[in-house]
């Protein structure tokens, strides 16, 4: 437990911590409640590339560590053990979809995305899809929930295979461009705007 008198958390220490707390699947960080430890420097970047004092992590298995015990509260990330909590800084999502399959059609069609941490998720009512746009600029930025209350940027070229299996269909009484998965539709883009 970290208090004002010990050093905060090192990068070790938390990967010590989140190697004992995984065994057997993704650690319940959400039933955690460690005291806060303070910020660390470890940051995420829209790519998914996680950085330690401004340099890349280059071992995949100590990133995939990591992000079992990645938690957020509200606008803030935390990696969180049951002995400590500390926050670390997240661009934009903290995972990245690499790549979906695609099974079934129109309403009945299943969408299952992987994350380049290897993070598997089933577009539906547990893993919605929601598309942010850019207010200046329009640009699309699709997400796909993951687990928890965390979210995978999807990637590009994903994304425009996602719009080509895309169809129309009625969404809070306008019509939308959007997908199914596992019978939900979720809304891309209003169709008057394709129009």
């Amino acid at each position: 437990m970290c208090s004002q008198n010990i050093v905060k958390p090192s990068p070790d220490s938390l990967a010590a911590g989140a190697s004992a707390a995984a065994r057997g699947g993704l650690p319940p960080v959400e039933r955690w409640n460690p005291p806060f430890c303070g910020d660390l420097d470890i940051r995420i970047a829209r790519d998914g590339t996680w950085y330690y004092l401004g340099t890349p992590i280059g071992r995949p298995a100590l990133v995939r560590l990591f992000s079992s015990i990645l938690w957020r509260e509200g606008e803030k990330y935390f990696l969180v053990t049951p002995a400590e909590k500390v926050g670390i800084t997240v661009d934009d999502a903290p995972f990245v979809a690499v790549d979906f399959v695609a099974e079934g059609a129109g309403r009945d069609m299943r969408l299952t995305f992987t994350t380049h941490v290897g993070d598997v998720a089933v577009a539906g009512p547990e893993h919605p899809i929601r598309v942010a746009r850019d207010p200046a600029t329009g640009e699309p930025a699709p997400y796909v929930r993951v687990r928890r209350n965390l979210e995978a940027l999807i990637d590009r070229k994903s994304f425009y295979r996602l719009v080509e299996m895309g169809c129309h269909a009625e969404h809070d009484g306008a019509r939308w461009f959007g997908l199914w998965s596992q019978g939900v539709f979720f809304p891309m883009i209003p169709s008057a705007e394709l129009e």
